[in-house]
């Protein structure tokens, strides 16, 4: 009975590992949608803050 639940447990971890790989490999196309909304949130955080910024100082020069 041992080495039927031996080979049984090996296939199981297998089909583990080799489930996991095929759902990580799923995710890689939303991963760089992501990754470009974040870019794009950045650059109007940072356009937004510059606005800020001379905000700030156009209310320090009088």
């Amino acid at each position: 009975m041992k080495p039927v639940l031996a080979a049984f447990k090996d296939q199981v971890l297998f089909l583990k590992h080799n489930l996991n790989a095929k759902a990580i490999s799923s995710l890689q196309p939303e991963l760089s949608k992501i990754e470009g909304n974040v870019s794009r949130l950045i650059k109007e955080m940072e356009k937004s803050i510059s606005e800020a910024d001379k905000f700030i100082q156009s209310m320090n020069i009088e």
